[in-house]
């Protein structure tokens, strides 16, 4: 019997509450391929900070509750490592994973379905990275299918580099979510991972095509091989790869 969940129910209507609030406009594709049952990775792109918030949305149909993995440093902060604990999910060192991927995996084979942020730190280009092997690897440890998942237009509201925007905007939030890519004992756990990406990346250009078009200042928040005026992939990997292996940042104690 799945366990009653007052604290992360609590908070979902509350995120509701603020999204009609700011008159946010959801459009969800793919939400009937997440499992009602049985462990699954939820592996979601990484464009904006309250990317996990909306992506959680896409499991509610199914009436799953997904336990997300996060950099272990959020859980210093005096209220945000209170609501990380109390909603089960899973803190991440970047320079020591080995026990964040053990206990992922536990959830996992508990029949929990488990968010993971493939790319390791956000897109500032908004386009799908190279992908890290874990993914992979815990689906296949823990025999349970991945979800490629795709969210698009949280980064309009805050993402890095720009000022956030949290007030009433009515921007669209689109999240789409992939067919399940299952991942056998014997497969290559790097061939899954590219063919991950590859999936995640059609998914990507899939949703944005869906989505309202962008003019304008808003072509910031537009890919640049798409013809936006986001930094390149190429512009952007520095200093992605600066945030995804730095020792500090705002939620770390001295």
């Amino acid at each position: 019997m799945r366990r009653p969940e007052p604290l992360y129910r609590a908070i979902i209507i509350v995120a509701r509450t603020i999204f009609l609030i700011n008159g946010y406009r959801f459009t969800i594709r793919g939400d009937r391929n997440v499992p009602k049952r049985g462990g699954a990775v939820m592996a979601i792109n990484h464009t904006g900070y309250i990317d996990f918030v909306l992506a959680g949305l896409g499991a509610r149909r199914s009436n799953r509750w997904v336990r997300f993995m996060a950099k272990k440093s959020i859980w210093q902060h005096r209220v945000a490592g209170f609501f990380m604990r109390g909603l089960k999910h899973i803190p991440v060192d970047r320079h020591a994973g080995g026990a964040a991927f053990k206990e992922a995996v536990a959830k996992l084979k508990e029949g929990e379905v488990v968010g993971v942020y493939p790319e390791a730190t956000m897109s500032r280009s908004f386009e799908i990275k190279e992908l890290k092997s874990g993914t992979a690897r815990m689906a296949q440890e823990a025999g349970v299918p991945i979800l490629p998942t795709i969210v698009w237009g949280a980064h309009r509201i805050w993402t890095k580099d720009v000022p956030k925007r949290l007030g009433r905007t009515n921007f669209p939030i689109h999240i789409t979510i992939g067919d399940p890519i299952h991942v056998g004992p014997e497969d290559d756990v790097n061939e899954v991972t590219e063919r991950l990406r590859e999936v995640m990346k059609q998914l990507l250009d899939e949703t944005i095509a869906a989505y309202p078009t962008l003019t304008g200042d808003e072509l910031r928040f537009h890919p640049a091989r798409l013809g936006g005026t986001a930094p390149t992939y190429e512009d952007a990997w520095a200093k992605d790869h600066k945030d995804m292996t730095r020792t500090k940042d705002q939620f770390t104690k001295d």
